[in-house]
């Protein structure tokens, strides 16, 4: 056991497949001790290493169930973050490079959110007219906001759940980061459009006058997916073009224009279980991350199933990408050493609260 972690720096001048190797061998050292978690946006070469894959809750409801007393999340920051929220005590959770993080979460911050709260008194009473719902694409401290004021959580498979329970108790929703999933859910759910308003967090009142939100139902923060907004409508066009009888598939958090142009909108378990279940000679159109679309075609290639991504221009997750074999060779070499780097730590207030607006969410789309 070394006396002092291992320096980053020296394994960024190891190769991919030497990277492997180690990996592969502090695998094999650890044990049980230890579970590798891949987002399915993730890079070929470390997704290779997961022992769980999935989407983000998935994976931190797997790694929370597991024995292991290491969580190496490979994914972005939110994404250990609700896994730290949702695992043991025993349990300790890394991120490979800690720089990874979700260009959509950061358009939405705690300072920004509070300000909006603030704002929207102005004008009526948010405690007991609005419902806090944060996309699970969020940080903690935003969860936890939430959880403060009788909001909740929600994820790309349940926000239509989450929605009908926060319009139950509340009669308008404040759905934040991302308004692509909160409009297309909410429009699905028969909310007019003219009823959702757009928040400029950038913007006094969020741009909005104080008619415009007295009279919508859904106040829809300015945020997106820096991904999802690679596809147009004019993608789908050309497809069913060229392909009368293919099918079109897309992730919620693409812009209402494509989804409405889509046969079907859904997660990334979605998508996967969609395609996988088609018949030998379908041909989709796959509106979202390009690691997930390029391992789901050489998947179902030799099922006679043809999978395309809906861009003609590469878009992947960026900050996903800086989650290297590099990073996960350092961060696997330092526990076979007794050294645990990049441990992602929730506030215990903050986890609390965020933890009891999770436990909700799960409780009512059970």
């Amino acid at each position: 056991m070394t006396a002092t972690a291992l320096a980053l720096q020296d394994f960024a001048r190891y190769d991919d497949a030497t990277c492997d190797a180690r990996i592969r061998a502090a695998k094999d050292v650890l044990g049980s001790r230890c579970a590798i978690l891949g987002h399915h946006y993730q890079r070929d070469e470390v997704f290779a290493h997961a022992d769980f894959s999935g989407d983000s809750l998935k994976l931190s409801a797997q790694a929370a169930a597991s024995d292991a007393e290491y969580i190496v999340f490979c994914g972005v920051h939110f994404m250990a973050e609700v896994a730290d929220i949702l695992t043991r005590d025993d349990q300790t959770v890394i991120l490979p490079d800690i720089a990874a993080g979700c260009s959509m979460a950061d358009m939405a911050n705690l300072r920004n959110v509070e300000r909006a709260w603030r704002e929207l008194s102005e004008v009526l009473d948010p405690d007991e007219t609005i419902t806090p719902v944060t996309y699970i694409n969020s940080a903690a401290d935003l969860k936890a906001f939430c959880g403060r004021h009788g909001g909740i959580v929600c994820t790309s498979s349940n926000a239509r759940g989450v929605l009908d329970w926060s319009f139950s108790r509340r009669e308008k929703v404040l759905f934040f980061p991302d308004q692509h999933l909160g409009r297309n859910t909410a429009y699905d759910m028969g909310i007019a459009l003219d009823e959702m308003v757009v928040w400029d967090y950038g913007k006094p009142m969020g741009g909005l006058t104080a008619d415009e939100i007295k009279n919508a139902r859904m106040i829809l923060w300015k945020g997106f997916c820096s991904v999802h907004q690679m596809f147009h409508p004019n993608h789908v066009k050309k497809f069913r073009e060229e392909h009368p009888q293919g099918k079109v598939i897309s992730h919620p958090e693409n812009s209402f224009e494509v989804c409405q142009a889509s046969d079907v909108v859904g997660s990334t378990e979605t998508i996967l279980k969609t395609v996988r279940a088609s018949a030998p000679g379908s041909h989709w159109l796959v509106g979202t991350e390009l690691n997930l679309v390029n391992r789901l075609h050489h998947e179902m290639a030799d099922k006679g199933v043809k999978v395309q991504f809906m861009s003609p221009v590469v878009c992947m997750c960026s900050t996903m990408f800086r989650t290297d074999p590099q990073h996960l060779a350092w961060v696997m070499d330092n526990l076979v050493e007794g050294h645990v780097v990049n441990q992602i730590r929730v506030d215990a207030d903050e986890a609390r609260e965020a933890r009891a607006a999770l436990d909700l969410m799960l409780e009512i789309t059970a």
